[in-house]
């Protein structure tokens, strides 16, 4: 990355920008921009909110929600081995546009994962953003040396962070108009999303869905992390995980420039005294422990929306905030066998309902003819284990007490038959 922006290579993403002038010159240059994404968001957001109780669910393929971030040149080799291991459909990995010296090792790990479908993220920088024939030039590099090799391309990401390049939407639409431009005129048949704005400001994503560029997406990429607010069940502005899913997706379903398709591709929650690694500050770090909880929870309330089409978690090997943690010797977090387990039983899950009562969380699902219901609590209390339960543990070991302790941590409860 160029002046003024520079990256951090432990937390894995820009620093925050150090130049106040530069910024304040660039969003004045941007001010058109900005009133166009308070007045479209004037507009859609209450429209949207409106529409939310009619729009459907759909049938989500359990096989390909699950999606794994990976880098593909971190521990290479311990990658492979551990996607493996995982036996993930699914993976999601970046690549910057400031590094297109470094494709062909990115092919070679894309050939060593062609049992999977791939998501390539590519990440922006300013010099992309500033001179867009310079764009295109890379983007047919990248579509010509990967034809065939990548599922869908993610066009761009965090796109509301003055840090990672953009400073307007119009500037994000004239980026990825040039993307589908490609795809219109030379790569017809390859799958491009986008709209890429992170957290819950979807002002932006509007103005993202509901503008005059002549283009489309095959689906949507948000970046919905919810860790500032803890829990996933807590709310933001009267808005839990399920809800903001719900509104997103009610925003993508009435909008004419996408297909009804939504894939949040990154998400996670940053782990305690991991610091400079943690991407956040010690205020929203969680323990490894919580860290698990979380992720499995965001996972079941994602697909228990039947709205979303998959979840990458981001990501495999991180030492603030992965599964593993390879800065010394290898260390797998619970989190990751916690992954494995939830990956296992619910690979071809068919989602029946979602239950929540009092705080209390059931979800149910059937899983190989039979009926799984996976329950947690946001206030502990307790569940007699019955005769026809088969019960185990987020990390998978058997449970055989009389009695469940459901709280934090979701316990998979299969009904046997004849019940």
């Amino acid at each position: 990355m160029k002046e003024p922006y520079e990256w951090d290579n432990y937390s894995d993403q820009p620093k925050q920008l150090q130049d106040k002038n530069y910024k304040k010159m660039m969003r004045k240059k941007e001010f058109v921009s900005v009133l166009k994404t308070i007045f479209t968001a004037i507009i859609i957001l209450p429209i949207s909110l409106i529409m939310m109780p009619f729009v459907k669910r759909k049938e989500v393929n359990s096989k390909y929600f699950f999606s794994l971030g990976v880098d593909y040149k971190r521990e290479c080799e311990l990658t492979l081995t551990l996607l493996d291991e995982l036996k993930v459909k699914k993976i999601l990995i970046r690549f910057k546009l400031w590094e297109m010296s470094e494709l062909d090792e990115l092919k070679i790990f894309v050939l060593k994962n062609k049992d999977k479908k791939i998501t390539l993220k590519i990440l922006q920088d300013r010099e992309n953003i500033q001179d867009l024939e310079l764009l295109e030039t890379n983007l047919r590099t990248i579509f010509t040396n990967l034809d065939g090799l990548i599922d869908i391309y993610e066009i761009g990401s965090s796109i509301n962070r003055a840090k990672w390049g953009f400073f307007s939407v119009d500037e994000y639409c004239r980026f990825y108009a040039i993307a589908y431009s490609l795809k219109i005129k030379e790569f017809k048949s390859i799958t491009l999303i986008g709209s890429g704005v992170i957290d819950f400001e979807y002002y932006f994503t509007a103005h993202t869905l509901f503008n005059f560029f002549k283009y489309k997406y095959d689906g949507v990429a948000s970046l919905l992390y919810v860790d500032r607010r803890g829990a996933p069940e807590n709310m933001q502005m009267g808005f839990t995980l399920s809800d903001k899913i719900a509104l997103l997706s009610t925003m993508i379903w009435i909008s004419p420039k996408t297909k009804n398709i939504l894939h949040i591709t990154e998400t996670n929650w940053p782990i305690s005294k991991t610091a400079p690694y943690a991407p956040t500050s010690e205020y929203e770090c969680v323990s490894e422990e919580i860290y698990e909880d979380f992720m499995l929870r965001y996972h079941f309330l994602a697909f228990a929306s039947q709205q979303v089409d998959s979840v990458s978690w981001h990501q495999l090997i991180a030492r603030g905030y992965g599964l593993i943690d390879a800065s010394d010797d290898i260390k797998k977090r619970s989190a990751f066998y916690a992954y494995k387990f939830m990956l296992k039983t619910l690979l071809d899950a068919q989602f029946l309902r979602l239950d929540i009562k009092r705080a209390y969380y059931i979800l149910q699902c059937l899983v190989d003819d039979k009926i799984l219901q996976i329950h947690w609590s946001l206030k502990p209390t307790t569940l007699k284990n019955e005769e026809f339960f088969s019960v185990f543990s987020s990390l998978g070991e058997t449970i055989n007490d009389k009695t469940l302790q459901i709280g934090s941590s979701p316990l998979y409860i299969y009904i046997k038959d004849g019940v």
